[in-house]
């Protein structure tokens, strides 16, 4: 398999079913069962070609692996796809979450079902290709063209409100990206190529640092999203779909990180060790402050999408600690988040398909009718606590160990939100769950079916199986969070060397 291109196929294999779709003419319901069945079967081969990165992964190597290169133009851009220990994680986490997006939207996705599941498989690969792209031109192709679909999917398919939503959404996060495309350019014309594996090595000036950390920043704080640029949020998911609100939170919020992760830390290390106390500043705002409006939440939805703002504040804070702990925390957090956040909005998709509400106060007592959903639901809310023996307490606990480091008093506010999030998450379930079932429109609720026990089945596994075993995830991450961490230092080290010299000399003038 070592000579098969196998990052281009999974990239770009959604795109070939794209077209067997845009075969199908009809649209009689044998007809959109064929387009849903391509677009299912379309992203299970995915996966399944996903898997082959994996076992031709080597996580002993810190470098980019499987690399594939073509000169497309010059030395200003070219095609070039790679993976590390930090990449190869969310290349399987988005082939794995995309297959129950597609059976999650089965039933409920009745109209425009064709152009639906396009924008799904065309979503896919420009997602997929952010995390494969070694050069940042394309990475930022990649990473832009993402919104156009979402933009669509959101706006098309989505709530009442849906086309404000889609229109926040895009705005937010088209405006930070113009930015980090100026400070491309500035890259460009620095170091003469647009090559990451090159733009690594390359030594920018210390001025030059502060000014793209920040162009990066304006992009990546707005994609996670940070407090306060975080509004957009809650917004596009509560008008997305179900499937839309699984991708948003497992998988773009994720690209604000990654980012973070390829770009701002190792090719701006002295900028982003100045920017750090800011950069801990808004993620403890983030986590005290959307905890706390986490709280006074009645959509199901919003609910848990302020508690995913909360989450990525760990992330944000995690990456920036610079030391082992607390980077492999962010990056477990990131992954694990994509888990338990995508089951959460697949929980909330399962009761609104059967009552079409998603006001808390509706339900009550789903227990005495729903045991099987009753009991997934509650995996995933131990895991979003952080409860130990599930993913989400391993990449909390990480990055409070990593913080710790770093400042006691960061670590100390941070620690609120771990109790903060069993207030929030807690109370959620009571008032879902728990209780007698007294409403009359829940007292005929029917309990999880095949389909929906197939989707959510896999990822309750997964949670216990993450937080009992996190190795699985650590192991892969090592190597490559041990050089970015290595790298920094050295950086750190060279400056303060050049600093203590040009000291001395300046007394003497």
């Amino acid at each position: 398999m070592s000579g098969l291109p196998l990052l281009s196929l999974t990239t770009f294999l959604p795109l070939a079913g794209v077209l067997f779709i845009l075969m199908v003419k009809a649209q009689d319901a044998v007809a959109l069962e064929n387009i849903r069945r391509v677009a299912l079967l379309t992203t299970v081969v995915t996966f399944l070609v996903s898997l082959l990165i994996w076992a031709n992964y080597d996580p002993a190597n810190p470098g980019f692996q499987m690399v594939e290169e073509s000169a497309w133009m010059g030395s200003f851009f070219a095609y070039r796809m790679g993976v590390d220990g930090i990449s190869i994680l969310f290349v399987l986490l988005t082939t794995f979450l995309m297959p129950f997006c597609i059976l999650a939207s089965w039933h409920s996705i009745e109209h425009r079902v064709k152009e639906y599941m396009i924008a799904f498989l065309v979503l896919e690969t420009l997602m997929i290709g952010v995390f494969c792209a070694l050069d940042i031109v394309l990475f930022y192709v990649f990473f832009e063209g993402g919104l156009i679909p979402m933009f669509l999917i959101i706006g098309v398919w989505g709530g009442k409100r849906r086309v404000y939503a889609s229109y926040k959404f895009f705005l937010y996060t088209l405006l930070g990206s113009v930015l980090m495309l100026l400070a491309i350019m500035a890259m460009y014309w620095a170091a003469g190529t647009t090559d990451i594996t090159k733009l690594l090595e390359y030594n920018f000036p210390a001025s030059m640092q502060t000014w793209l950390w920040l162009a990066f920043f304006a992009s990546f704080a707005v994609k996670m999203p940070m407090w306060p640029v975080h509004t957009w949020l809650p917004d596009a998911h509560v008008e997305a779909p179900t499937a839309g609100s699984v991708i948003l939170a497992g998988i773009l919020l994720k690209m604000g990180g990654y980012g973070f992760l390829r770009f701002s830390v190792p090719m701006f290390p002295l900028a982003s060790a100045d920017f750090a106390p800011f950069v801990f500043t808004l993620s403890v705002v983030a986590i005290i402050y959307t905890s706390l409006v986490a709280l006074m939440q009645e959509d199901i939805k919003k609910l848990i999408a302020y508690s995913s703002v909360a989450h990525m504040g760990y992330v944000t804070m995690g990456i920036f600690t610079m030391n082992q702990q607390g980077i492999q925390g962010a990056i477990f957090q990131m992954f694990s988040h994509g888990i338990v956040s995508g089951a959460l909005f697949l929980c909330v998709g399962v009761i609104y398909d059967r009552m079409h509400t998603r006001d808390i106060d509706a339900y009550g007592g789903l227990v005495n009718r729903m045991p099987l959903y009753a009991f997934a639901f509650l995996v995933f809310t131990m895991a979003n606590v952080g409860l130990p023996g599930t993913s989400g307490f391993v990449g909390e606990f990480l990055t409070l160990v990593g913080i710790f480091q770093v400042s006691t008093w960061v670590a100390f506010f941070a620690t609120t939100g771990v109790i903060l999030s069993a207030a929030y998450a807690l109370w959620l379930f009571r008032r879902v769950v728990w209780g007698a079932l007294t409403k009359p429109s829940l007292k005929s609720i029917m309990d999880l079916d095949r389909r929906e026990v197939v989707i959510l089945a896999p990822l309750v596994i997964l949670t216990i199986w993450f937080g009992v075993y996190p190795v699985t995830v650590l192991d892969a991450t090592a190597a490559s969070v041990d050089l970015l961490v290595k790298n920094y230092q050295a950086a750190i080290e060279a400056a303060s060397q050049t600093a203590a010299l040009v000291e001395p000399s300046a007394l003497l003038r």
